[in-house]
């Protein structure tokens, strides 16, 4: 079984919403064959607890006015460090950059197919490491602080 026209449809524009926010590190897998609860996840990451805000309105408002859809769950969002939409056909994980790191969801379905993104979702792979290296050399060049 794979995931329907309708999942990959819900895909494709929750992932050009993350991206449309600076999301780092998009990717989809197509878990129809494992799951019988939702037929895809969707992983984005940010930096930050405000920008994980900023991702998970967009794509909830971006699914609702192209797609008419609203997620029958939406959990996390007090700590906004990893907020999950629940749209059944779907699932959306929007982690701050640690938790991502932490959790390493891509290793639990690293045998699960990729689904194909648009191109600016794409075009976010590795994002967070580069951010994590431009952080550190923040952080190096400025004194410590300690006055």
């Amino acid at each position: 079984m794979t995931a329907t026209d309708r999942s990959i449809e819900l895909i494709q524009t929750a992932a050009q919403a993350a991206a449309d926010k600076l999301a780092h590190d998009i990717i989809a897998y197509d878990v129809s064959d494992v799951l019988s609860i939702t037929d895809a996840f969707l992983l984005a990451s940010a930096p930050n607890d405000r920008q994980v805000k900023s991702i998970v309105d967009e794509i909830e408002e971006r699914l609702q006015k192209e797609l008419g859809v609203k997620p029958v769950r939406r959990e996390g969002d007090r700590e906004a460090r990893w907020v999950l939409l629940d749209y059944v056909d779907i699932v959306v994980h929007v982690q701050h950059s640690e938790e991502r790191v932490f959790y390493a969801m891509e290793r639990l379905w690293k045998d699960c197919p990729e689904l194909d993104l648009p191109a600016d979702a794409k075009a976010t792979r590795g994002k967070a490491q580069e951010h994590a290296k431009l952080q550190a050399a923040q952080d190096e060049a400025e004194p410590d602080g300690d006055w």
